[in-house]
């Protein structure tokens, strides 16, 4: 699997403990153990990828496996090969045939949408 133009690449041959911060996307396909933050970008976890950690992200591709809570603003695709063993906050979720979770989800939908949902500010006639 290629890396998207322009994201970051982290190597299946590369192990992290910590934290990653970062405001770029990013293909990670080591091991990591930690908590990431990407509130702006895009995370992908390629097929090799073993996550241990807590994802704060904009929008997440996965293709490997993660253990651990995800939240997104945007969208989590799980593809055909995704393990994924924790809860999910997103505003949209996709998940491929095949690709396996065990959490709770809660989507919290388009932002338009639900400040729509609010009660209204005037009385209905």
């Amino acid at each position: 699997m290629k890396p998207a133009e322009g994201s970051t690449n982290i190597g299946k041959s590369v192990t992290i403990r910590g934290e990653l911060n970062a405001t770029e996307d990013l293909f990670l396909d080591g091991i990591f153990d930690g908590t990431v933050n990407l509130p702006e970008s895009r995370l992908t976890v390629g097929p090799n990828a073993q996550i241990s950690a807590e994802l704060h992200v904009r929008d997440l591709v996965v293709f490997g496996t993660i253990d651990g809570n995800v939240f997104a603003s945007g969208r989590i695709e799980l593809r055909q090969t995704a393990v994924l063993r924790g809860d999910l906050t997103a505003g949209r979720l996709s998940i491929e045939e095949s690709a396996t979770m065990r959490g709770r989800v809660e989507l919290t939908g388009h932002p338009a949408y639900v400040s729509s949902q609010a009660a209204p500010t005037e009385p209905a006639l």
